[in-house]
């Protein structure tokens, strides 16, 4: 009788956990949606209450912490139990590594006073922006169904968004190069487009996550990256 009282507390110990982490993860899609909304449309506004949410989602990374290391303590977890556990703790990381990416794009939209404008590049930035929002929602999906084939789709579909990323700092090179007056707005923008493909990578830690939590083991595939935005790969006509 005790062992199944001890196995129902622990049933409802991961389902807290896994509630925490579906609610960071809401909140932190919705980040990215707001602070490229805030940076195409430059609103200050917006921007400023992307940097102040930032502030939730640190909160609930640190309870969910806080109450994976407490269910550790109590309830002595092994194997795949444990995974749970663990796993909760490395999703709740990223979500809040990607409130830092959203912060760090709402903070950047009082600094774009310039009135160059070009719709190529803020059509590009907003199709980025929807992959990367749609792999963070799928791949949370697939962690909380455990979900392992939805969880490597997201894992295979990142060089998407490199390459696009990697198409626009090309595109933003060449304008800086046509014109000085530009170089300051595209700078910001490169440090945004940066922050979104960002976000796409730690979609795939996630990803990578859910293969842990299931096979027990940390994936041996090297990542596909299609990323070449250093200075040194990007210069236009290479």
């Amino acid at each position: 009788m005790a062992s199944e009282h001890t196995a129902k507390a622990f049933d409802s110990d991961l389902q807290d956990l896994t509630r925490l982490v579906s609610e960071m993860g809401g909140l932190a899609e919705r980040l990215i949606v707001d602070s490229v909304d805030a940076l195409v449309r430059r609103d200050v506004a917006l921007g400023q209450k992307v940097v102040a949410a930032d502030a939730e989602v640190d909160k609930l990374q640190r309870i969910i912490e806080e109450r994976a290391v407490l269910t550790i303590a109590r309830r002595q977890p092994m194997a795949v139990d444990l995974r749970e556990i663990v796993g909760a703790m490395r999703v709740a990381t990223d979500l809040e590594r990607i409130g830092d990416l959203a912060k760090n794009i709402g903070k950047r939209v009082a600094a774009l006073e310039s009135d160059f404008h070009p719709l190529k590049l803020i059509r590009g930035l907003e199709h980025m922006t929807d992959l990367v929002q749609s792999q963070v929602k799928s791949v949370l999906d697939a962690y909380a169904a455990h979900d392992l084939p939805a969880a490597m789709a997201v894992w295979k579909g990142d060089e998407e968004v490199d390459a696009i990323c990697t198409s626009l700092f090309r595109e933003l090179l060449t304008y800086m190069m046509e014109d000085p007056r530009n170089i300051s707005f595209c700078i910001h923008l490169m440090f945004c487009a940066k922050n979104i493909e960002r976000m796409g990578d730690h979609a795939t830690n996630i990803a990578e996550t859910v293969f842990y939590m299931i096979e027990g083991q940390a994936m041996v595939d090297k990542r596909p990256k299609g990323d070449m935005t250093s200075f040194a790969t990007t210069v236009p006509g290479n």
